[in-house]
């Protein structure tokens, strides 16, 4: 992790019964940034 950033996420995969649901998942929050993840009821958000 470098300057600003508090998370910082790389090449992250998750799969349930063999359907991959992420697929190298890159993601970085520095300080100071707000970010929302939003769906439906029981899309994975929680995940």
């Amino acid at each position: 992790m470098s300057g600003n950033h508090i998370l910082e996420v790389q090449n992250v995969t998750v799969s349930f019964d063999g359907f991959r649901v992420l697929d190298r998942l890159n993601f970085t929050m520095n300080y100071g940034e707000l970010r929302f993840l939003i769906g439906p009821n029981g899309a994975g958000k929680t995940t």
